[in-house]
């Protein structure tokens, strides 16, 4: 089983340092707090939504959303699975229905479409740092 979660990411608040934006989005959204940054991509990558997900978005939330910069990390988790909680730490409404250790290729194969590019930059970045095991799971180089 993989110790490896390369898809965090979320908002940043304003003055707020990119490395504890990412913790702080990891805690709200998994409520997992045992963890430790491995890597990070050095460049911020970006996608547009497709015309319908922003014309949903532009409704839900009342302003012209055209798409998203985002800064990633690569985090190995130190904790026990009882920990990852999707309803967060209870500060935000849950964002995810359930969750699954993935491979890399099975992360951009369920990605949706308009995401899979900004997915397999990631994965391609961050696989260096990445191993499988002999049943293919992900885990962290030492």
């Amino acid at each position: 089983m993989p110790n490896v979660s390369p898809v965090l990411h979320g908002g940043v608040d304003e003055g707020e340092d990119l490395r504890v934006a990412a913790f702080r989005e990891l805690r709200e959204e998994t409520g997992v707090t045992s963890a430790e940054i491995h890597s990070e991509v050095p460049y911020w990558l970006t996608y547009d939504f497709p015309v319908d997900v922003r014309e949903k978005l532009n409704k839900q939330w009342g302003s012209d959303w055209i798409g998203q910069a985002q800064k990633w990390f690569l985090f190995r988790f130190t904790g026990k699975e009882e920990e990852i909680n999707l309803a967060g730490d209870g500060t935000e409404r849950p964002e995810f229905g359930e969750w699954a250790w993935m491979t890399p290729q099975q992360i951009v194969e369920l990605a949706v479409g308009f995401k899979k590019p900004v997915y397999k930059e990631v994965l391609k970045y961050f696989a260096p740092h990445l191993q499988l095991d002999s049943a293919g799971q992900s885990s962290l180089n030492p």
